[in-house]
């Protein structure tokens, strides 16, 4: 849909700009656009649409207050945040992230109740302020709009998926058996030391030993150091590397489709959940430092049959992926078509136009 209007509703998405929290508003706007769903709602007419991300990012005082006491919110962005958080809303509002947070409730209030107010991630707020509120399970949070997912709500279009697999054509070809190691960082709960650096890529040399072919892909919050550590193994090895554009093209979409299983550094709930989205046996790299949060995360994908520790060896393993975006979005719907009956559509002249506002 485009921001002049046309058919369908009008969707917002909005985040902090931090990379977790924008790839799972993205994840789940995404979901919402599958063909299977537009078809539920392109009856729907909403106006103020945005094509791009609304990125938000409030200045204190206001951040260093709960996010049920904000006073008068939007005084606390930049002039052009401010301008942009303005009518007409959305029909749908997809927000994520605490400091997001106060603006999802604000939207509730601002357009009287007529957007569907979707928040991810604990807001540390009543959920009662949301329309929908999509929470990790491991946060524990509870409430009749509270929908618990296990990971994040991760998701990869078909259409993303066939163009990665057209780029990395040659990865179909390679022989024997392929392991794609995903490499986190720091964060407030983990520390990617050059201790665990040196344990896994002992570990991994021991794996290329074994036949294993191994892909490598870094993330923005991995150490320099570490990448440095991981490059270099990866060149004594003859392992695949990713750590940025001097590297080429991201590969990552590719690896996940075309790889046999995951080792998963344990410090990010998106990337554990991007390889089990795609059914790969997901084995967890220990990094030091711990949170209950994260050990109640951990546990939680052990039980589905997504996770296992890793110890140095690799095993393969059936289970069904985990598509947590896809239970978001049918909620999403649901809510839509309940406040947006469908029509009785006659004729066989009518046709669904599928969304471009993706």
């Amino acid at each position: 849909m485009s921001e002049n209007g046309s058919i369908g509703p009008s969707v917002w998405t909005v985040s902090d700009g931090r990379a977790g929290n924008a790839a799972q508003v993205r994840a789940v706007a995404s979901a919402l656009g599958a063909t299977r769903r537009w078809m539920q709602i392109a009856h729907i007419a909403g106006d103020g649409h945005r094509d791009t991300p609304l990125t938000l990012t409030p200045r204190p005082p206001w951040t260093w207050l709960p996010a049920a006491h904000w006073p008068a919110p939007q005084l606390a962005l930049p002039a052009s945040q401010k301008a942009a958080l303005s009518a007409p809303w959305p029909t749908v509002w997809i927000g994520a992230g605490r400091r997001t947070a106060p603006y999802s409730a604000a939207v509730k209030r601002w357009s009287e109740g007529r957007t569907i107010v979707v928040h991810i991630l604990d807001p540390k707020m009543d959920p009662a302020n949301f329309d929908l509120l999509v929470t990790p399970a491991h946060d524990d949070v509870s409430g009749a709009n509270v929908l618990p997912t296990v990971g994040s709500p991760s998701y990869f279009s078909p259409d993303d998926q066939e163009q990665a697999g057209l780029a990395f054509a040659d990865l179909a070809d390679e022989p024997g058996r392929s392991v794609m190691v995903i490499l986190g960082g720091d964060s407030k709960t983990h520390q990617f030391t050059m201790g665990a650096a040196e344990t896994l890529a002992s570990q991994l040399k021991l794996l290329a030993g074994q036949g294993w072919r191994l892909r490598i892909s870094a993330s923005r919050r991995t150490p320099a150091p570490v990448i440095a550590r991981m490059r270099h193994l990866a060149d004594e090895i003859g392992a695949r590397f990713w750590a940025g554009e001097e590297d080429g093209p991201n590969p990552y979409l590719a690896w996940l489709n075309f790889s046999d299983v995951a080792i998963v550094t344990e410090d990010s709930a998106n990337m554990l959940s991007d390889a089990a989205y795609h059914g790969l046996p997901v084995h967890m790299a220990r990094l030091q430092g711990r949170a209950p949060k994260f050990d109640r995360l951990h546990e939680s994908l052990i039980r589905r049959g997504v996770a296992r520790w890793f110890d140095g060896t690799l095993e393969s393993w059936s289970f069904e992926p985990l598509r947590e975006a896809d239970r978001v979005a049918d909620r999403i719907v649901a809510l839509l078509v309940e406040r947006y009956p469908q029509p009785n559509i006659t004729g066989s002249e009518s046709k669904v136009v599928a969304p471009d506002w993706l």
